[in-house]
């Protein structure tokens, strides 16, 4: 049975955008696993990614020539629009196509995405386990009766790795030329670059976050071992000879166990590789040990969510932290040269114009590598999302709106023009933090650091 995963998320970006920075460049995890999963129980899947195509009408072409009998789509609340529009070429090409929909929207706003008929199947929660049985059925011409299908959780250590070459392959038939699997975003983590999951939920409690990810993920986090962790990073050593990875955990620093163990792991198993991670300023600051360990491993950076300058707007937020944890998390930072990827946010509910000036206050003193800023979007399923329906905030009009850049605004009571004009002033450096930097970026650029790049990449390469 032929079936073909679709991957859309070029909402914002459109088409012809493969290669290109994260929008780009980044594989859908998602349906890496469903693929390998999929392919496990002997079902053949390919890919298409509308980011490798030119238009619609090529979309069409390849629907033609590949012939699916069902098309697997995952969709974020972003992704809707695109998402819809396939569906509907789908059906306009051969309404016997079988179409399945899962991801975040569907499992948080299930009314909505039930109310497309061009879907036959909706898959809510996590997909590794039902996506194959309803292959299985359909193939069998037992298919269920329901349209809707909530997925049971899987067990992590006992799922096949993301099939990474799944878009790899794709990719190289539209012209990407690169050994990397993915785009490297940041000058610390050189090609071949990869990224990696090792569990799934968090633990905290924050109010834009939470419920929502606990309905896709259950209550708890669950954490693949590090065995298998270690056993995936030695695949793609092999297979990519990667120089550099990123985890996409939400807080892989959470479970400090788990975090000790994998550093041992990972230096016995002969890595020397740079990566980047998620973690909290509240952890940073309270297991300094920790951070030191991980550093000693390859630990280069980590991206925080800081959100705000204002202790009374993150007790709003739940985050469960303070402005003193995210400067003392900078410091510690700092003196372990750890890049800072700064995740903060702009326009909340009840935030006040002073409350604002306090996280560009906070952000000029932090001095972040990277600024990650965002205006508040409400997104289904989160407490703070139903805030801003209970109390008329909310903009959103059209799903594109969803994206989370700092192009428009995203809830009422904010003066819009303000909000741009403190946008950019909590990316501007005090004078003497863009003097360092750009002593910084000459050393880093000088003859003497590529010759010892040079080197550590020989030493990786013969390891």
């Amino acid at each position: 049975m032929r079936t073909t995963l679709i991957y859309a998320g070029i909402s914002g970006t459109g088409f012809g955008i493969m290669g290109k920075g994260m929008d780009g460049g980044w594989i859908s995890h998602g349906l890496c696993i469903l693929a390998a999963c999929a392919k496990a129980q002997g079902f053949p899947v390919d890919l298409i990614d509308l980011r490798a195509l030119r238009d619609w009408d090529h979309f069409r072409a390849e629907l033609v020539a590949r012939q699916p009998q069902v098309c697997g789509l995952t969709m974020m609340s972003v992704d809707y629009n695109p998402v819809a529009r396939c569906l509907e070429i789908i059906k306009a090409v051969d309404a016997s196509i079988i179409t399945v929909v899962g991801g975040p929207h569907p499992t948080l706003a299930t009314k909505d995405v039930m109310a497309n008929l061009h879907i036959d199947y909706i898959v809510t929660g996590e997909g590794e386990v039902t996506f194959p049985a309803l292959l299985e059925a359909i193939q069998g011409g037992n298919p269920p009766w329901q349209r809707l299908l909530e997925g049971e959780r899987p067990d992590l250590n006992e799922q096949p790795f993301a099939d990474r070459d799944l878009f790899l392959d794709e990719w190289r038939k539209a012209g990407y030329q690169s050994s990397s699997p993915e785009v490297s975003f940041v000058s610390e983590l050189e090609p071949p670059f990869v990224t990696i999951i090792a569990g799934r939920g968090c633990r905290y409690n924050c109010s834009f976050c939470k419920p929502a990810e606990d309905r896709i993920f259950g209550r708890a986090t669950r954490r693949r071992s590090v065995k298998h962790v270690i056993a995936e990073l030695e695949y793609l050593r092999e297979r990519f000879h990667f120089r550099s990875f990123m985890f996409h955990d939400d807080c892989l620093t959470e479970d400090r166990p788990w975090v000790t163990e994998f550093c041992t792991a990972y230096r016995k198993a002969g890595f020397t590789q740079p990566f980047f991670c998620q973690s909290r300023a509240d952890i940073i600051v309270r297991h300094p040990d920790l951070v030191q360990r991980m550093v000693e491993v390859g630990l280069r950076g980590y991206f925080i969510g800081f959100e705000s300058g204002s202790d009374r707007v993150l007790r709003f937020l739940r985050k469960g932290t303070t402005r003193a944890m995210n400067l003392e998390a900078a410091r510690i930072c700092k003196r372990h040269g750890i890049t800072i990827w700064a995740n903060y946010m702009l326009g909340l509910p009840t935030e006040t114009p002073e409350e604002i000036r306090e996280t560009i206050s906070m952000l000029k003193e932090i001095d972040p590598d990277y600024y990650s800023p965002a205006y508040y979007t409400p997104h289904p399923g989160s407490d703070l999302y139903h805030y801003c329906l209970e109390h008329d905030l909310s903009l959103i009009k059209d799903y594109d709106s969803y994206r989370r850049n700092p192009t428009e605004p995203k809830i009422k009571g904010h003066d819009f023009q303000f909000l741009k004009w403190a946008l950019a002033e909590s990316q501007r450096r005090k004078p003497w933090n863009a003097f360092r930097r750009r002593l910084r970026s000459l050393a880093r650029n000088s003859p003497a650091t590529r010759a010892v790049r040079r080197i550590k990449k020989m030493a990786v390469a013969g390891a």
